[in-house]
């Protein structure tokens, strides 16, 4: 694995709807890729490549990560947020976070002390708006570089642990660096493929809607990151995915039931390629996959590679590396053989 590269995706901001940053990286590593390389009004990267025939196959991978954006600033000087994206109170604890504003502003989560707190309050759960940001600056200084509507992203450095990497926003940087990875490999292909570098994920699956309604795919892949709860104290049923068993084959979430004949195509290329993969049934959350399933006229025939994530939506997001290469060989197998399936049944 290209650690470094994956350092620099993981680690460079891209809020939703404010995605330049990691658009720029991306379009600078995909500029050779492909036939033709275009940036659509909301800010989607496609990456064309031309196949033998015409049929159109869509890939979606979101650029966006989790974020806030600022709402607030008090007389002190301290800030007030809305979330981009969903968060779980607790994981926001502790964290720092980068404010872009006129310039890169660092920042602290802060709360009530459990020293001043009452029993009552103790129990209760923390919510969103118990938090603010503390910049340790006054209202002046703040007000010098910060505005309302800023983005707001979280600051965590990627680390690479046993036979794993851990970041923030591998949720969806890992399936950037996959999509950049695959292009690398694909040689001749049989269908035209469009590879989409998607925004506003996070929000609402709207970049990927955009995309698959202006290239009206015939097939469509996901590629995202899934749960893997394989941790003490949750049960078999529970753990979706677990880490180092392979690539994830989505079969369904809550945003989309895939095509059943495309579940048996990419079952079948795993098993052709001896690719390690597990089943994905995720009860909750969604991916662009919907996006690209629903908004071709007449539907596309749409599945998803999914990525085993542990602790997913925290700035300690886990991937195995056994799990990404795996990927990289599932999606490029899935891409390149479309044309040797029966898609009549």
């Amino acid at each position: 694995m290209n650690i470094e590269l994956l350092r620099k995706i993981c680690e460079t901001p891209g809020a939703p709807g404010h995605e330049k940053k990691i658009r720029d990286l991306v379009l600078e590593h995909v500029k050779n890729l492909g036939d033709k390389i275009e940036v659509d009004a909301l800010g989607n990267i496609c990456v064309f490549k031309k196949g033998r025939m015409d049929k159109k196959v869509m890939v979606g991978a979101h650029l966006d990560e989790i974020g806030f954006m600022v709402t607030h600033i008090d007389e002190q000087g301290f800030i007030r947020f809305t979330t981009l994206g969903g968060f779980d109170p607790k994981t926001l604890t502790a964290q720092r976070v980068i404010i872009h504003g006129k310039e890169d502003v660092f920042g602290v989560m802060g709360s009530k002390p459990i020293h001043l707190m009452s029993p009552d309050e103790r129990d209760k759960p923390v919510k969103i708006t118990d938090f603010f940001i503390d910049t340790g600056m006054n209202a002046e200084e703040v007000k010098k570089k910060v505005q309302i509507g800023n983005t707001i992203t979280r600051e965590r450095s990627l680390i690479e642990m046993g036979d794993c990497v851990n970041c923030k926003s591998l949720d969806n940087r890992i399936s950037v660096y996959i999509l950049i990875e695959t292009l690398r490999r694909l040689k001749e292909i049989p269908f035209d493929l469009y590879a989409v570098f998607t925004v506003q994920e996070e929000v609402g699956i709207r970049g990927a809607q955009v995309a698959s309604l202006a290239i009206q795919p015939d097939f469509g892949f996901g590629l995202d990151t899934t749960i893997a709860y394989d941790v003490p104290g949750s049960k078999e049923y529970e753990q979706v995915t677990k880490l180092g068993k392979g690539a994830g084959i989505k079969i369904m979430d809550s945003s989309v039931i895939c095509d059943p004949r495309m579940v048996s195509y990419m079952t079948a290329q795993a098993e052709n390629n001896q690719i390690t993969w597990q089943p994905e049934i995720l009860q909750g959350g969604g991916t662009d996959t919907a996006g690209i399933q629903r908004m071709s006229a007449g539907g596309a025939i749409s599945g998803a590679v999914s990525i085993p994530t542990r602790h997913i939506h925290q700035v300690i997001e886990m991937v195995n590396k056994a799990d990404v290469l795996e990927s990289i060989r599932l999606l490029d197998a899935c891409i390149s053989n479309l044309d040797q399936w029966d898609w009549s049944h």
